[in-house]
């Protein structure tokens, strides 16, 4: 499936979309990593290159919020590697606290980087990735897909996590809606909605998250980046649209979709036995 395929990932510099760079490469594929810190691009560039000497991997130092530029970068990887086979859309942030405490450009900025992101990179890069799939095999089978890279908080709603949730409903909608448009033309597309796991930015969030978030959120345990990359790659090679990393997980959302009605109440008691509210003066913000 991925053997000699060339892969590009957004957010790819660390956490999960460099894990997931070095399990394609260990699959045969060609990557590029999209990310904004060329220096953190190159770091990663030299660790999965020092465990792997054959592998290709490319960089590209790019800010997926600006769509000229997304588009530019996504040629200039395309004429480099001679095309794109598959877009994985990794990049996201997180701002968390509560509602009252959290500016207009928390909203926007969350939205700019988890959504119009993924929109920016995915325009930039579909032509490619049809043309990758007119010239694949005769089979019928998709040459190339689009992944993107939601959250169980895309799937309900959490505590402190007003921006982060909308943007990624917002995405959520979004992927659902090319995986019409786009199945005709032979481009697979899939969705992962992973819940907490170690990563960069939940370390920034427990600098300062609040206690609400923290109850209602690490009710699904949180994972290593591992096991939840080894359970996308183990779902985009079967084929699945939704990918929900780890059995825990699974089965919240599952209950969560047959039982909502339930799991509010459940997930509402949670959060009132740490309550405290926003009126300890607190603003918790995590970039």
């Amino acid at each position: 499936m991925f053997k000699q395929r060339h892969i590009v990932i957004t957010g790819g510099s660390s956490g999960l979309g460099l894990a997931l760079a070095g399990r394609l490469l260990d699959k045969g594929a060609r990557v590029t990593l999209v990310a904004r810190q060329r220096a953190r691009l190159e770091s990663a560039q030299r660790s999965l290159i020092a465990a792997r000497p054959s592998a290709v991997v490319e960089i590209e130092a790019l800010d997926v919020t600006d769509a000229a530029a997304t588009r530019s970068g996504m040629d200039a990887i395309a004429a480099r590697t001679e095309g794109i086979d598959g877009l994985i859309n990794c990049a996201g942030i997180l701002r968390e606290g509560y509602f009252e405490t959290l500016t207009d450009n928390d909203f926007r900025e969350v939205m700019e980087v988890n959504y119009f992101g993924p929109l920016n990179a995915t325009r930039a890069a579909l032509p490619h990735l049809v043309a990758s799939n007119n010239n694949g095999t005769s089979t019928g089978a998709p040459t190339a897909w689009l992944i993107n890279i939601a959250s169980v908080a895309g799937l309900t709603g959490v505590f402190g996590y007003t921006p982060y949730c909308a943007s990624k409903h917002a995405l959520v909608g979004l992927t659902e809606s090319l995986y019409y448009e786009l199945a005709p033309r032979g481009i697979r597309v899939q969705l992962a909605c992973p819940g907490e796991f170690d990563s960069p930015m939940v370390d920034q969030l427990e600098q300062g998250r609040t206690p609400e978030n923290r109850a209602q959120t690490l009710s699904i345990p949180k994972a290593s980046v591992d096991a939840i990359a080894d359970d996308i790659m183990a779902g985009l090679a079967q084929g699945d649209f939704l990918i929900v990393p780890t059995r825990k997980a699974r089965l919240a959302t599952l209950g969560m979709r047959l039982l909502p009605s339930l799991s509010r109440r459940l997930m509402r008691r949670t959060v009132e036995r740490v309550y405290q509210g926003p009126d300890d003066g607190l603003q918790r913000q995590i970039g």
